[in-house]
């Protein structure tokens, strides 16, 4: 990502601020960074290690029993789509979860599951 001035940024580990990439300490919570922040194959991870295109196959293809649920570390939302699977409106909830992610911004899935 880059910032309007063209500097390259990244979202702060502990806080979710954006900050200056080269950052090693959060100017805003004071707390250091990891080392290395490199953006995976399928697009940048949050802070969290997180994947955005992850979370949507994810969610597209695996929705009905929660598994993107679980990936997110939302456990107790993963349980309920388990328990309900056999209904299948956790699919098709699912599947609308998954096309949410991917359209939205890799800041967008940073702030809400970093």
């Amino acid at each position: 990502m880059q910032s309007a001035t063209g500097v390259p940024t990244k979202f702060c580990f502990a806080c979710g601020n954006e900050i200056d990439s080269r950052a090693e300490i959060c100017p805003k919570c004071g707390v250091r960074q990891p080392v290395s922040t490199i953006a995976g194959p399928f697009g940048a991870n949050t802070p969290s290690g997180k994947n955005r295109i992850g979370a949507a196959l994810f969610a597209i293809f695996l929705g009905g029993l929660g598994i993107h649920k679980f990936y997110l570390g939302r456990v107790g939302w993963g349980i309920l789509y388990l328990v309900f699977c056999w209904t299948f409106i956790p699919s098709l909830v699912g599947l609308i979860e998954g096309i949410i992610y991917l359209v939205s911004s890799d800041a967008d899935f940073a702030k809400k599951y970093g």
